[in-house]
């Protein structure tokens, strides 16, 4: 789902670039591709790309990463994907009603 958009402006995602280690981690399990290396550090390219699903801040070593997981609702985000979509049998709902 690259490119999907949520809510615009209201990720809880937060990093503290003076702790991290540059080790990539959050790279590598964020689903979203909202951050990138540049140089040896950690980056958030795409903050609005965040479902808030706290891999990176659980992944991280260095505890530079915070977010308030779940916050986003990711089943809410889906079932909209799939209503965009138009499949039969989706008739609304999410995870946060």
């Amino acid at each position: 789902m690259k490119g999907f958009r949520y809510l615009e402006g209201v990720a809880t995602l937060e990093l503290d670039g003076a702790l991290c280690i540059g080790c990539g981690r959050c790279v590598e399990v964020c689903p979203h591709q909202v951050f990138c290396m540049e140089g040896k550090r950690a980056v958030i390219v795409d903050r609005d790309a965040c479902m808030e699903c706290g891999a990176c801040a659980l992944n991280c070593p260095a505890a530079a990463l915070k977010v308030d997981a779940g916050v986003g609702c990711a089943s809410g985000m889906i079932h909209e994907w799939l209503r965009e979509k138009k499949l039969p049998g989706l008739n609304g709902g999410g995870c946060c009603g």
